[in-house]
């Protein structure tokens, strides 16, 4: 049987699949692991009263995903 006659497209190979997105989400994952274990070290943090020690990666992505959930927020609230 002829390829493409069976109502299924040829499976595509490895390039077919590393599109030029897939290459930048593996690279920047890649990044963000270089990352997280270059700054494992623990930092004490205070935060009015309490201190708590913790990662300083986590530490830093702590208020990453707080603004990124705040953007996600006022840019919902304008589409309404």
């Amino acid at each position: 049987m002829a390829p493409g006659k069976s109502g299924q497209e040829p499976r595509g190979g490895l390039r077919d699949r590393l599109t030029p997105g897939r290459v930048a989400v593996l690279v920047l994952g890649v990044l963000a692991l270089v990352f997280i274990f270059e700054n494992t070290q623990d930092v004490r943090i205070r935060l009015l009263v309490p201190e708590v020690t913790m990662p300083l990666w986590l530490a830093l992505l702590i208020p990453y995903v707080i603004g990124w959930l705040c953007g996600r927020v006022l840019r919902g609230s304008r589409r309404r």
